[in-house]
Formats: C-alpha cells, structure tokens, sequence
C-alpha cells in the first residue's frame, strides 16, 4: 500500500518552501494545486490550498479557512538527526511546542507547530524496534 499524507495549506509556494528546507528533499511534483515530497518507498507528503480541496470535494466539506491556527493535524516524523529537522522547521517560522526529551512511549520527540498550525514531531526511537 502507498500512501500519500495532505495537508491543506494556507499559500502552496510558502509551504513548499518550508517543508523542502526542513525536509531537505526537492518536491517530486510541484504544479498549481499540489506539491509532494517523498517521504520513504511508499508513502509521501502533499501540500495542497486549503481552497483547492473545498472547490473538488464541495459543500459537504466544512472550508478549511476556518481553522487557520488550529492544530488540525500531525506529521510524526521518524529521522535520524530529528535535532537538525526540529532547528530547521524553527529556523523558518514553526513555533516551538516541546523541545527534545524522551517519551513514554520509548521515542525521543520535539514538537514544532508548521506556518498554518500543523503538529510537527521529529522522532526518533530509541531501545526496542516497534
């Protein structure tokens, strides 16, 4: 199964600008209406306008202009050196939730929060693969 994550953004270009520095890849797609960034061998990351989605699926969809600041969503991250990704996010306007520190849940985690009020977590785990 291939997956593909969307986030609703407030301005595409802006978006595509801050995930491609803090992800450090180039968008495999970028076009009006849709960036993606390939998250792994099966599964990526696309950023599509927030008016983009309301105009395809219509009115049962409540608009998401609405909930601008509001955290709507979260990209849990597993990477290697989640420092640099966090100091990279920070670096281009993501606010800071939670600095590095160890979980319950045997993850090491900082929190950012992205220019429209998606939850960023840069993980990494530590002891025992899950």
């Amino acid at each position: 199964m291939n997956s593909l994550f969307i986030l609703y953004v407030q301005n595409q270009d802006k978006s595509k600008e801050f995930y491609q520095y803090v992800l450090g890849k180039t968008p495999t797609l970028h076009v009006p209406g849709m960036t993606e960034f390939s998250l792994g061998s099966k599964s990526g990351l696309g950023l599509m306008p927030e008016k983009g989605i309301k105009r395809i699926i219509g009115d049962p969809l409540p608009t998401p202009v609405k909930g601008h600041g509001i955290p709507r969503s979260e990209l849990y991250l597993y990477v290697e050196d989640l420092n640099a990704f966090h100091k990279r996010a920070l670096e281009l306007g993501a606010i800071k939730l939670n600095p590095l520190e160890k979980r319950n849940w045997d993850d090491e985690v900082a929190y950012s929060m992205d220019l429209v009020g998606h939850v960023l977590a840069f993980a990494k785990r530590c002891g025992n693969e899950k």
